[in-house]
């Protein structure tokens, strides 16, 4: 008892909080015990690039996405030309996006590309109603801004449903709620979400919402005739409370469990205590910082494993554990050659942490402007052809 406590006072991953105390880093060995998923290893990765004829995406090659549930089961059946679909999804809680939020998105912009299938996006605006006090009219508004931001991350339109709860919920989608409803006791809920009495009913009764779309019937307009057709999700590992729910419901209520494939967090600025914070805009990158911000939060807030003199740092070299510079590199220099070049010299002492973060400036600010464009060229006239109920043409070309 006494060890699962001090393991909870170390550590702590909901959908809503994720810390790891006493400034320490999550134990993601530790999550995955906790969690009851495997670990995604480099014979999947390899059956990915050989089922698609592409190189890996660099969140797989460089271990970004490091758990599973049940991906091998997705990928024996594509092999055996069964296709699936792709479910993933944004609390719109903020009016921009920062980088950690983008990394799910591209991510899954790849799985679609690469195998070709249809892929359904969830904006749960009413979860953020309830969980942030936004109104029911704010919560929708920023659905939509949140929407042209995952729309420049360069979708699909043939291939992609955008809805949101507060215009898509009811009917078929509905009926899964209700299924999925009456298989969750209150003591379950409780006990993986760690919901108290305190917490009011909009709450206990959200987690059927983000399950319907685990299963095909939800989006009749779309699956109407594939009843049977598996769900991936890729997601961020602290949703994955929401989805050990759904896939113990699914076999009781006539579904397969969807498959998972999960990704480490994405830390802050200040170190890998936990992720990016949309609370504290000093913790992380927006997608609308220029980049003379960008120069600015890197330069004086991202954590450095350097030494604390020049000549400590060319004696001992860098501890690249610790340095966020590295691990931002790490997600998004798509060179592996240059990445390991990088942190040989820089481990070595040979290069100094202004130059590894005049680099990340560089690969940061080129990213964040390519996206600005692409948000740019988003109007409202594309917005509402991703989210209007239409079948798919391209779904499974």
């Amino acid at each position: 008892m006494e060890a699962q406590e001090q393991e909870e006072q170390e550590q702590l991953v909901t959908p809503w909080e994720v810390s790891a105390e006493k400034g320490g880093k999550i134990d993601y060995d530790k999550l995955i015990d906790k969690f009851g998923c495997q670990r995604l290893d480099q014979s999947l990765v390899d059956r990915v690039a050989g089922l698609t004829g592409r190189s890996p995406h660099v969140f797989l090659r460089r271990g970004v996405f490091f758990a599973h549930r049940d991906f091998s089961d997705i990928l024996d059946a594509y092999e055996k030309g069964k296709k699936f679909y792709l479910y993933t999804g944004r609390g719109p809680s903020s009016e921009a996006l920062h980088l950690g939020h983008l990394v799910p998105f591209m991510f899954t912009k790849y799985l679609q590309d690469a195998f070709k299938v249809p892929l359904v996006i969830q904006l749960t605006d009413d979860e953020k109603c309830m969980w942030k006090n936004l109104t029911v009219e704010e919560s929708q508004r920023l659905a939509r801004e949140n929407a042209k931001d995952i729309i420049a991350c360069g979708f699909d339109v043939s291939r992609t449903f955008i809805f949101s709860d507060f215009d898509y919920v009811g009917g078929s989608f509905y009926k899964n709620m209700v299924k999925i409803a009456k298989c969750v006791t209150y003591n379950k809920v409780v006990g993986i979400f760690g919901f108290s009495g305190e917490d009011h009913i909009g709450k206990v009764s959200f987690p059927p919402v983000q399950a319907a779309p685990s299963f095909p019937s939800s989006f009749p307009h779309l699956f109407s005739v594939k009843d049977d057709l598996r769900c991936l999700i890729p997601c961020a590992i602290d949703q994955d409370p929401y989805f050990r729910m759904t896939r113990d419901v699914a076999p009781r209520i006539g579904y397969h469990k969807p498959a998972l494939i999960e990704s480490s967090f994405f830390p802050a600025l200040q170190g890998e205590t936990g992720k990016m914070s949309a609370s504290d805009p000093n913790s992380a990158i927006y997608v609308t910082d220029s980049g003379k911000d960008i120069k600015n939060k890197i330069n004086k807030y991202a954590f450095s494993g350097g030494q604390d003199s020049i000549e400590n740092h060319r004696k001992y070299g860098a501890n690249l554990e610790v340095d966020i510079p590295i691990k931002y590199l790490g997600f998004f220099l798509e060179d592996d050659a240059e990445l390991e070049h990088i942190r040989k010299e820089y481990g070595a002492g040979r290069m100094l942490t202004g130059e590894v973060k005049k680099r990340l400036i560089e690969v940061l600010t080129e990213m964040v402007e390519r996206h600005c464009r692409a948000r740019a060229a988003v109007t409202d006239e594309m917005v509402d052809v991703f989210m209007a109920i239409r079948p798919l043409p391209n779904m499974f070309n």
